[in-house]
């Protein structure tokens, strides 16, 4: 059996990949490594292939036409055949007494009888590093789970402002991935948010531990959470943005799960707030008619989501009129990375 399968998207990751893939090779037979290499023109496929041979029955190499990040991930999900998920990005990595610590306990529920009490999905730390700079900042959720305990949407507690669940914290049981339905666009940056986002309905039992887990590098110029590239990119933040908003009927959610309901509604509002800012940055006439038609889609899909963005949560104030509105939107979100440090 394999218990958990790490899918590792790979576009041009000659020069970092090995790092990612020698921190999973440690978990052994017990779990499936699949690299998609997504149409590299570097060593990429050659690594991979070498990773393959060298560790077999462990890691298989999958070589595929450009599609982008998404795409490498719907690729693993299609050909996972572990108990659990995990994407782990090729330039990122686990911590291996953390790893040790999660397969061990994987491992231990899979075990039991009948397997239906297993989690849905596990909840772990993981750790921004700056590794140019000799630092880094763990992201913990002890106030959120209780710790090493199963439990449900209705038994959380409330969540930070800095804090969200991510990919990097998550690691899902494949079936209720699958069940989900989650598919991700292909070439478009930023659907880890979708990914994180539309199965958390089809969990119903979370276990969360302690450790950091994921080690999250920062600090390549080309990374899509760089402010600049973000601006860049806003037609697909965008575009994740509104898929998101989409999905889910959170009305139907907050029947079941009424807290689950609130963190989704926050997790949108953000997502709003993003691409509202950065569409502030860009500063021209064709970026304020994208936040204008942004908010307008949001409101002819759904009024009622429209209505609590606007005027309920975060977001509403990053669509203030007039340019001092613009400005004092700007100002906020400058004032706030410097207090809460997010990227």
């Amino acid at each position: 059996m394999k218990y958990i399968t790490f899918t590792i998207p790979c576009y041009n990751s000659q020069d970092y990949m090995e790092r990612c893939i020698q921190s999973l090779v440690k978990g052994g037979e017990d779990v499936e490594i699949l690299i998609i290499d997504d149409g590299s023109t570097d060593r990429t496929g050659e690594i991979a292939d070498a990773y393959e041979k060298k560790y077999p029955g462990v890691v298989k190499a999958v070589h595929q036409e450009n599609g982008g990040h998404g795409a490498g991930v719907n690729k693993g999900l299609e050909l996972a055949q572990g108990q659990y998920f995990k994407v782990v990005d090729s330039d990122d990595w686990l911590e291996e007494q953390a790893y040790k610590r999660l397969l061990s306990k994987v491992k231990e529920y899979c075990a039991q009888e009948p397997s239906e009490e297993a989690p849905d999905l596990f909840i772990c730390n993981y750790v921004y590093n700056h590794l140019d700079e000799g630092t880094s900042r763990e992201m913990n959720y002890r106030n959120v789970f209780p710790v090493e305990w199963i439990c449900t949407w209705n038994d959380i507690g409330h969540f930070l402002p800095s804090q969200y669940l991510i990919m990097h914290a998550l690691v899902y049981r494949t079936e209720v991935l699958r069940q989900s339905g989650v598919r991700l666009p292909e070439h478009t940056f930023y659907v880890d948010n979708l990914f994180a986002y539309q199965p958390l309905p089809y969990v119903k039992k979370l276990y969360y531990m302690d450790i950091a887990l994921y080690q999250y590098y920062l600090g390549r110029e080309d990374q899509s959470v760089n402010e600049k590239v973000l601006m860049r990119r806003i037609d697909q933040q965008i575009k994740v943005t509104e898929l998101v908003a989409q999905c889910m009927d959170l009305d139907k959610v907050a029947e079941e799960y009424p807290k689950l309901a609130v963190y989704m509604r926050r997790n949108i509002s953000i997502m709003m707030a993003i691409s509202s800012i950065h569409l502030l940055l860009i500063r021209s006439e064709e970026a304020d008619r994208k936040k204008r038609n942004l908010w307008r889609n949001i409101k002819s899909s759904d009024r009622r989501l429209y209505y609590r963005l606007k005027f309920g949560t975060i977001s509403g104030l990053t669509d203030l009129p007039g340019k001092l509105g613009g400005m004092l939107t700007i100002g906020g979100y400058r004032l706030a990375k410097k207090v809460y440090q997010f990227q």
